[in-house]
C-alpha cells in the first residue's frame, strides 16, 4: 500500500523532446540521468582520471569539467579519452574555449550567452556544436542573467530566468540549432522552484535541474531534496546535478537517494532504519551504520531494513527485501516481514549478509 501511495504522489512526467549526449538519452522516455562535475584541476589528467572514476562507480552518468583557460584544454581531451561515461565541458566568457573543447571530444557543452561578449561568438559555437552533432546546456544563473533582463523591473526572479533561457534557445532554433538543453537555476529554493515550472510551462526542450550554490553536504543535501523533489514529484526534470560543497561523489549518492525516495530509480542497495527511542535495547546506530558502509559494497538493488525493536520491526519493513528487528541483546532477521531467526547482537550484521548473499 505504501508503495502504490508514493508512486500516486508522482506526477506523469513532463513531455520533451530528446538529446543524445554520447550514449545517455536526456528527455523524452529516458530515465532521469544523474550528473557531477569535477573539482580538480583539468589540469591534473590523473587527478581528474581518478575522480572521475570514482563518480562513475557512485553512479555518475555524465560528468561536467571546467574549462578555465586554454591551458586546461590537453588535459580535458585526456580527459574525454580516459572517460566511461560523456564529457560535459563547462565553458564561460571565452567562446574559443568552447571550440577547443569541441575539436577534443566534447559530448555536450554547457554554456551561458549572457557571459560572452558577443552574440556572433555564440554563433561561433552554435554553428561548431551543430557541425558536431554535439548538444547544448543554455544554462541561466541568478547570478549572471543577461542584463537585459536583469534590468527590467516588470518581472520577477523566476520569469527573468525562464525568458531569459528561452531568448537564447529562439536564437539558436533560428540558425537551425535544436539539440537544447535548458536550466534555470538559483541558489533560492523557492526561486528555482518557480523558474523551473515556468520554464516547463512554456517549452518541451529537456531541462536540466538543480539548486545552485546549495552549500556544504548538510544544508546543501537539504536544499537540493527539497527543490529537486519538489520538481521531480511533478514531473519536471530530464536530468539533475546536486552542487555541493564537498566531494562530489557525495553529490552522486544524494542524488541517487532523491530518485530513490520518490521511486524513480534506484541505484545499488536501499537501507530503511528507524529513528532511535527508549525501547530500542540494542547500539542501533552502529548497526545501521556498519549496514550501510557495507551495502555501499553490494552490486544489488536489495532493499534492507534496520530496525531497533518490534514496534518497528518486521511489520513497518514489510516491504523490505531484508531486515533485522531489534531486542534485548539480540534481534530477529526477517525476509518480507516474515521472521527468519533470532540473532546475539553481537552476530547480526554478518548474519544479515549471509542471508543477503545466500539469496543470490
Amino acid at each position: 500500500m505504501a508503495m502504490a501511495v508514493a508512486a500516486a504522489a508522482v506526477a506523469a512526467r513532463r513531455q520533451s523532446r530528446t538529446v543524445q549526449v554520447g550514449d545517455v538519452t536526456i528527455g523524452g522516455a529516458a530515465p532521469v540521468a544523474v550528473q557531477s562535475m569535477l573539482s580538480t584541476d583539468t589540469r591534473d589528467a590523473t587527478a581528474s582520471g581518478e575522480q572521475l572514476r570514482r563518480l562513475a562507480d557512485a553512479g555518475c552518468e555524465l560528468v561536467r569539467v571546467a574549462v578555465p583557460h586554454a591551458e586546461a584544454l590537453d588535459g580535458f581531451e585526456a580527459i574525454v579519452a580516459a572517460s566511461p561515461v560523456p564529457i560535459i565541458a563547462d565553458i564561460h566568457f571565452d567562446y574559443k574555449l568552447a571550440l577547443g573543447a569541441l575539436k577534443r571530444g566534447a559530448a555536450k557543452l554547457r554554456i551561458n550567452p549572457g557571459n560572452m561578449a558577443r552574440m556572433a561568438d555564440v554563433d561561433a559555437v552554435i554553428d561548431a556544436a551543430g557541425q558536431r552533432g554535439v548538444p547544448i546546456r543554455i544554462g541561466v544563473n541568478a547570478g549572471s542573467l543577461a542584463r537585459a533582463y536583469a534590468q527590467r523591473e516588470d518581472m520577477i526572479l523566476p520569469e527573468k530566468l525562464a525568458a531569459s533561457a528561452l531568448s537564447y534557445a529562439e536564437h539558436f532554433e533560428a540558425r537551425g540549432f535544436t539539440d537544447i538543453v535548458l536550466s534555470v537555476k538559483a541558489s533560492s529554493v523557492p526561486v528555482t522552484v518557480a523558474a523551473y515550472r515556468e520554464l516547463a510551462a512554456r517549452c518541451d526542450y529537456p531541462l536540466h535541474i538543480g539548486v545552485t550554490e546549495a552549500g556544504t553536504y548538510e544544508r546543501g543535501t537539504v536544499k537540493s531534496a527539497v527543490g529537486l523533489g519538489i520538481l521531480l514529484s511533478e514531473g519536471i526534470g530530464d536530468t539533475m546535478r546536486v552542487s555541493l560543497t564537498a566531494d562530489p561523489v557525495e553529490e552522486v549518492g544524494v542524488a541517487w537517494r532523491i530518485l530513490e525516495a520518490l521511486d524513480l530509480r534506484r541505484h545499488g542497495a536501499e537501507l530503511i532504519s528507524c529513528p532511535t527511542c527508549g525501547r530500542c535495547a540494542i547500539d542501533l546506530l552502529s548497526i545501521a551504520t556498519e549496514v550501510e558502509e557495507r551495502l555501499r559494497k553490494l552490486d544489488s538493488d536489495v532493499k534492507v531494513a534496520v530496525m531497533g525493536c518490534v514496534v518497528n520491526g518486521p511489520g513497518e519493513a514489510r516491504e523490505a527485501d531484508f531486515g533485522i528487528a531489534g531486542g534485548r541483546g539480540m534481534g530477529m532477521l526477517f525476509a518480507k516481514g516474515e521472521p527468519l531467526r533470532k540473532v546475539p547482537e553481537d552476530q547480526l550484521v554478518d548474519a544479515l549478509f549471509e542471508e543477503i548473499e545466500n539469496s543470490h
